[in-house]
């Protein structure tokens, strides 16, 4: 079953304005693959083309290796999960489930077996005679999902289906998701804003900004080796600072940001001597220590302190100025968390130049997300 997905320069323009950017795009036949970006950004208008629901105003899809702009949706290898899910209510589940296979022709015991077979898949077995108002959310997205796994997909198309959970159950069907995948060895095509989701399921994500990918590339990939200003902001939390290059020493690149000791970081691409620049530090790769540990270079003071259960997050004020966010594991001693990380308290920090992060250019990117913008002011 070929479930490769092929984007040819694909465009969607709505009068004057323009959607999506002229997108290329290879996704493989098994892989769950993840559009990644803020509310309109185009990735639902992307999903709505691979589905058909929209034609776009130039470029090719394909799916399997067939072209798939005059096929209709009804047509299509595909089969969609919606963010309300669009269950039938007033219908059991089985009804639900083969509600596809019945406008096929297909028989009804033939769509029984079907419906007894998917149910197991989701660990809902023997459940298909409750009306779906009597299901749970969880239960409900899993019907969702047998519903459309029922008519043999090669490609299936989620547009946000986690977004109205709760947390704790968001993440549980994260996993059960992942796992249905693996085992029908469908091609998954995952649209949400929540970065946790994308990198928790996905093999490979595609982050989008103002209808462009801005990069594509495995979750960890896209965490620690971000390929521009937006992604390393809109990819979990970062401090930003900004300056311009004063050495340059193969991908080891310095800067001048404006603090008491320059700052270092790997370069994504060639920068010179005088090119603005901006260093990205994740906050857990700050590493804080007392205020006589001379050895770490930076010294500050804790001006807040977030409790996160495992990690506490801090607001740390340079002596220079900047405010970084920096986490640290949630160490509790005799009389509570050491003393050196309470409000008020000093410490100082350092990070490995191998762990940061330099692209150019000294202005922070639209819609970066969080980012701790701590670019030098003098």
């Amino acid at each position: 079953m070929d479930g490769r997905v092929s984007l040819d320069r694909v465009a969607m323009r709505f009068g004057d304005f323009t959607a999506i950017q002229p997108t290329s795009l290879e996704i493989q036949s098994g892989e769950f693959f993840s559009f990644l970006g803020p509310s309109g950004c185009g990735k639902t208008t992307l999903l709505n083309i691979i589905s058909g629901f929209l034609t776009p105003s130039e470029g090719k899809v394909s799916i399997g290796g067939e072209e798939m702009i005059r096929v209709p949706v009804n047509r299509r290898p595909t089969a969609m999960i919606f963010q309300n899910l669009a269950l039938f209510p007033l219908m059991s589940v089985y009804d639900n489930i083969e509600f596809g296979l019945e406008v096929r022709g297909v028989d009804r015991s033939a769509r029984r077996r079907k419906a007894d077979e998917l149910l197991e898949l989701v660990a809902l077995g023997g459940s298909g005679h409750k009306p779906v108002s009597e299901l749970s959310g969880g239960q409900k997205q899993r019907i969702a999902i047998a519903r459309a796994l029922a008519v043999e997909p090669r490609v299936l198309l989620l547009d946000e289906p986690l977004s109205a959970l709760d947390l704790k159950l968001r993440q549980h069907m994260r996993t059960e998701l992942k796992a249905i995948q693996r085992q029908t060895g469908i091609t998954f095509i995952y649209i949400t804003h929540d970065q946790g989701e994308a990198l928790t399921m996905s093999d490979r994500v595609a982050v989008m900004s103002a209808g462009r990918i801005e990069q594509i590339a495995d979750p960890m990939t896209l965490y620690r080796d971000p390929a521009t200003a937006f992604v390393a902001g809109f990819v979990g939390e970062n401090n930003r600072l900004a300056g311009h290059v004063t050495a340059a020493d193969g991908e080891l690149v310095t800067l001048d940001a404006g603090l008491a000791v320059a700052v270092s970081g790997r370069a994504r691409q060639p920068l010179a001597v005088g090119d603005s620049a901006s260093l990205y530090v994740r906050p857990e790769q700050w590493r804080v220590g007392t205020p006589d540990d001379l050895r770490l270079p930076f010294s500050g003071i804790v001006q807040a302190e977030h409790f996160e259960g495992a990690w506490l997050t801090l607001e740390v004020a340079l002596d220079s100025g900047p405010t970084l966010r920096v986490q640290v594991p949630h160490v509790v001693t005799g009389d509570g968390v050491d003393a050196q990380l309470r409000v008020g308290g000093s410490c100082r920090l350092d990070y490995s130049p191998r762990e940061a992060v330099v692209l150019p250019g000294a202005e922070p990117s639209p819609e970066a997300g969080e980012v701790a913008d701590v670019a030098a002011t003098a």
